[in-house]
C-alpha cells in the first residue's frame, strides 16, 4: 500500500493571521509581487505556504507542455504552443492542482533558469531548451525557504522573473524565452542573516511572525499537531468543509479583483503616506495601490477605501523603511496615522469628496480559526 503525501490544512493553522492574510492576498492576485515571511523557526511558515496551494482551484494546462500553458489563453502561451496553434494543431488539455515548487538552497543558475544546447544551436540551427525550476513554477507557487542564504544573483534573477512574468536564457548569442508567471514566496529566519535592502524592496509584501505566547493557543497548536500526526487523513477530512469554504471565498475574490476601482484621492493618500514615511523609490507606492485593490477584493468590495490603504501600508512598508544597523524593521504606526489624518484634513479643507462609499458590511473570511470550539468559517 503506497503512502500518500499529506499537507496540514491551511484553515487549521492557529493564529499567524497576518501571515495567512498576506498569502491569501497573493493567491487572489498572483501578480501582486510576492511575499517575504520573516520569523523564528517553528512558526508555521513552511506549513502555511505548502497548505495554500490546496485552497486554490485546479488549472487548465496543455498536457504535454513543459511550461503548463493555459490552452485557452494564447497570449500567455510559450512559443512552442503558439507555433502548434498556428499549424491548426489541437492542443491536448487537462486539469491539475496548483503546484508548489521548492527551490533547493544548493541550486545552480542553470538548474533554476534552464539550459540551452549550444552545440545543436550552432550545428543544426535548432534551439533545444532544457527547462529549469522556473519552467516548473509557471502558473504555480515558487517557494524559496531560507531565501536570505541564497546567492544574491539568484535572488535577483527570481525577482526579475516574478516581476516580468518571463524567463529568458541567453548563451553565446542564442536566446530562449518562456512564460514564468508564479507566486513568489520567500521565508527566512533573520537570525541567520538579512537580505540586502535592494532585494528586500523587490518583494511586494513582508510579514514578521513570532511564536504564539497565549497559553490556550499554544495548547491548541499541540493538540492539532498531535491529532494530525496520528491520523493525517482523518484530520484533513475533519477540516474539508472549512478548506472548501475558504477556497470558494478566495475564488470569489479573484473574480471580483478586475472590477475593483479607486479614486484619485486614494492615489493622493498613497503618495502622502510614502512621502511621510520617507520611503525610497516608487515601488512602495505601486505596491500599496495593488495591495489595496486586492484587500478590497478580499473583503468582496469593488472600491478601495482608506482603511484598505492603511492595511496595505502595514504590509508593504516595514521592510522598506530606512533603519539604523541592528534596528528592528518595523513601521511607525503613529507616523502612519498622522499621514492619513493630515491627508484627510487636507482633503476636507479643499472640499473634495473622497469618493469612498460606505457599503453595507459583507461577510469576511476569518483566516485565523483558532477558537477552541472548532473551525469557524466567517465572521461579520
Amino acid at each position: 500500500m503506497s503512502c500518500q503525501k499529506t499537507t496540514f490544512p491551511f484553515s487549521a493553522i492557529v493564529g499567524q493571521e497576518r501571515m495567512k492574510k498576506a498569502l491569501a492576498l497573493n493567491a487572489i492576485n498572483p501578480r501582486l509581487g510576492g511575499v517575504l515571511i520573516r520569523g523564528q523557526k517553528g512558526t508555521a511558515k513552511s506549513t502555511a505556504v505548502r497548505a495554500l496551494a490546496n485552497l486554490l482551484p485546479q488549472i487548465n494546462i496543455v498536457s504535454d507542455c513543459p511550461f503548463h500553458c493555459d490552452p485557452n489563453h494564447a497570449a500567455e502561451m510559450c512559443s512552442l504552443c503558439r507555433e502548434r496553434l498556428s499549424r491548426n494543431e489541437t492542443l491536448p488539455a487537462s486539469k491539475r492542482l496548483m503546484q508548489v515548487v521548492e527551490l533547493p538552497l544548493g541550486a545552480t543558475e542553470d538548474r533554476v533558469l534552464g539550459t540551452l544546447d549550444i552545440e545543436k544551436a550552432i550545428q543544426k540551427g535548432e534551439k533545444h531548451f532544457e527547462p529549469g525550476i522556473l519552467a516548473s513554477a509557471n502558473r504555480g507557487i515558487l517557494y524559496v525557504d531560507e531565501v536570505n542564504l541564497l546567492d544574491d544573483h539568484l535572488v535577483d534573477v527570481l525577482l526579475d522573473s516574478a516581476a516580468m512574468g518571463v524567463n529568458t536564457v541567453e548563451r553565446e548569442g542564442v536566446s530562449f524565452s518562456h512564460p514564468a508567471r508564479f507566486m513568489l514566496i520567500g521565508t527566512m529566519n533573520p537570525e541567520e542573516g538579512e537580505l540586502r535592502p535592494q532585494l528586500l524592496d523587490r518583494f511586494a509584501l513582508c510579514v514578521d511572525v513570532e511564536g504564539i505566547t497565549e497559553a490556550d493557543d499554544r495548547i491548541e497548536i499541540v493538540r492539532r499537531y498531535l491529532e494530525y500526526e496520528s491520523d493525517p487523513h482523518g484530520f484533513i477530512h475533519k477540516w474539508e468543509d472549512e478548506e472548501r469554504r475558504l477556497g470558494e471565498y478566495l475564488t470569489t475574490a479573484q473574480l471580483i479583483l478586475p472590477e475593483v476601482t479607486y479614486t484619485d484621492d486614494i492615489i493622493k493618500l498613497i503618495t502622502s503616506i510614502a512621502i511621510a514615511m520617507n520611503v525610497d523609490g516608487h515601488r512602495a507606492d505601486i505596491a500599496m495601490l495593488k495591495t489595496g485593490r486586492t484587500i478590497a477584493a478580499f473583503h468582496h468590495r469593488k472600491e478601495v477605501t482608506s482603511d484598505d490603504i492603511r492595511e496595505a501600508a502595514e504590509l508593504v512598508l516595514p521592510h522598506r523603511m530606512r533603519r539604523k544597523p541592528f534596528q528592528e524593521p518595523k513601521i511607525d504606526n503613529e507616523k502612519l496615522e498622522d499621514a492619513i489624518r493630515n491627508h484627510n484634513n487636507q482633503s476636507q479643507s479643499q472640499q473634495q469628496p473622497s469618493g469612498e462609499q460606505h457599503e453595507p458590511k459583507k461577510k469576511t473570511m476569518n483566516l485565523m480559526n483558532s477558537r477552541m470550539e472548532g473551525p469557524t468559517a466567517v465572521k461579520k
